[in-house]
């Protein structure tokens, strides 16, 4: 659908005038102060928000976020780092290339916005070394053990990616300690045949050939963001450094179309209109399957939305959280 098309307002269409106008609400931080009505009338539950802008590099360099502690849980210790503050709690799960360093175009905007922010790199990612190689826990298990420590009853939970697959399951096990749930760029039911259909290359050889940043960074941010595809990929490098890769189960329970139509809490798809591992029709899918959920579409964005397009990833984001958080 382009970009250039118009539309009234709540009609689930966002325009490039409408983008104009939040544009202009942005900062350089990534996002702060109130978002324009446009985006809060078009992302309406129900409804499909298509977020346009551009993949040039519009925002300052993302802020240093290494992990400023650790935590001893079952089996393992997890780096994290956590902004504080008394607002309410966002809990941010990173993809698997990436690690607790990725947040950098997040943390600050977030917490800018009066959130309590927290990443966390997983077991197996930089500066979470798993004790026992064969004793993994799960993925959901171990955020449970996380937030309790750090005394967080309630939080909104942010998954990117692999990231994702434990927000849902998360959710599906938890629903009394999540606000909302955002599932951003993740095809998370990997086992469930509708979703493969939709994605076969993933499963085909050749595909796991294609270098990390072909694979999950947009075309257009690739040719136009020369620094940011590098940063990118410095970080991709270094998400596993020193330490030895963990395989392990999001959670007790499969993510899966069936399950994932007990979440009852409110959630947001964030899918990019140029994504190659989790295209917009996966988002279609999982948003028929979740009852009280509602898709947003980034144009010409890939896989990892969160870095390529952090403006309106951070406002749209935030949008939700604000209508629809409690």
């Amino acid at each position: 659908m382009s970009s250039e098309s118009t539309a009234k307002p709540g009609s689930g269409l966002f325009d490039r005038r409408s983008a104009l106008v939040l544009a202009g609400g942005l900062t350089a931080a990534g996002c702060s102060g109130t978002l324009m009505t446009p985006v809060r009338q078009a992302a309406r539950a129900g409804t499909e928000l298509y977020v346009t802008g551009s993949p040039v590099p519009d925002l300052a360099v993302p802020s240093d976020t290494r992990p400023t502690g650790t935590l001893t849980i079952d089996g393992a210790q997890l780096a994290y780092w956590d902004t504080g503050g008394t607002g309410p709690a966002i809990v941010l799960l990173h993809p698997a290339t990436g690690s607790s360093l990725i947040w950098g175009y997040q943390q600050q905007a977030l917490a800018d916005a009066g959130y309590r922010v927290i990443g966390y790199s997983r077991r197996g990612f930089n500066g979470s070394p798993n004790a026992d190689p064969e004793e993994s826990g799960t993925g959901a298990g171990d955020l449970l053990q996380l937030v309790d420590q750090l005394g967080v009853e309630r939080m909104h939970l942010v998954g990117s990616a692999a990231g994702a697959f434990i927000a849902a399951s998360f959710a599906i096990a938890h629903p009394h300690r999540v606000n909302t749930l955002t599932i951003a760029c993740s095809i998370v039911s990997i086992s469930d045949p509708r979703v493969r259909a939709l994605v076969p290359w993933l499963f085909e050889p050749w595909w796991n050939e294609l270098p990390h940043d072909q694979r999950e960074l947009s075309a257009s941010y690739r040719s136009v963001n020369k620094a940011g595809s590098e940063h990118w990929n410095a970080l991709h490098e270094i998400s596993h450094e020193g330490v030895e890769a963990v395989s392990q189960p999001a959670g007790d329970e499969d993510a899966t179309l069936e399950t994932m139509a007990r979440i009852p809490v409110p959630t947001l798809l964030l899918y990019g209109g140029a994504d190659l591992l989790s295209p917009p029709p996966v988002g279609r899918i999982l948003a028929s399957a979740i009852p009280d959920s509602e898709l947003a579409v980034l144009s010409e964005c890939g896989h990892s939305a969160y870095w390529e397009r952090p403006a309106e990833f951070n406002a749209t984001l935030l949008d939700f959280m604000t209508r629809r958080g409690s």
